[in-house]
């Protein structure tokens, strides 16, 4: 398989994730203005890449994140696969106490090798870890020697996990902010990362939130 370069960035802020309001896959809120500047100073950092292709999810705020390589002439594809799990009954609440709560226990559930936990109507660990691991496989399939590819909070987390080879019950050791970027590095074998969650380019940038 050919060496290559993968840049995994999450997508920027949206007024939801402002709000603190849950939105996984079933709600495809847009970019606030504060997401938009994240993208731009993102690409202005990382312009000097030579990306062949980028990569999105089928949701607005990864389209949005990336669009400045769509303007510069960069072909964008889409995958399912990577889309945000779905929080089920909890998509476009915010996070009240006895949901944290059902949070809590469901990622306790996880941690402990339940991987069919999951939120009412939602999806579980097993159900995300089928389609991030179909994606993964196909990167190492592509001819591309840098891709850039752009998610979400809990897909990267379980992304990051087939890429190292590790166990899902990992996935919560893997931090991602608003544009955060993960770099790896592909020898043909495995994948090893280069960077972690890099938001220097958001240094002139107040701080943005966590949640997805």
């Amino acid at each position: 398989m050919q060496e290559k370069t993968i840049y995994l960035i999450r997508h920027g802020e949206t007024e939801l994730n402002r709000q603190r309001i849950i939105q996984g896959s079933g709600v495809d809120a847009p970019l606030n203005q504060r997401g938009m500047q994240q993208s731009r100073a993102f690409f202005e950092a990382w312009q000097h890449i030579p990306f062949e292709v980028v990569m999105a999810s089928t949701l607005i705020r990864t389209h949005q994140t990336v669009a400045p390589w769509k303007e510069a002439g960069l072909p964008v594809e889409q995958f399912h696969h990577i889309n945000e799990i779905s929080w089920g009954d909890h998509e476009g609440k915010p996070g009240e106490p006895h949901m944290v709560q059902a949070y809590k226990t469901m990622i306790a559930q996880w941690s402990s090798g339940n991987f069919d936990a999951r939120l009412p109507n939602g999806e579980s660990a097993a159900e995300l870890s089928a389609r991030t691991k179909w994606f993964v496989d196909h990167l190492r399939e592509r001819p591309e020697s840098h891709i850039l590819v752009c998610a979400h909070g809990r897909t990267m987390r379980c992304l990051l996990c087939h890429f190292r080879g590790e166990h899902l019950r990992e996935m919560e050791k893997y931090r991602h902010s608003n544009t955060g970027l993960y770099q790896l590095r592909f020898d043909g074998k495995r994948f090893e990362i280069e960077l972690e969650n890099d938001i220097r380019h958001l240094e002139n940038l107040a701080p943005g939130v966590w949640h997805d």
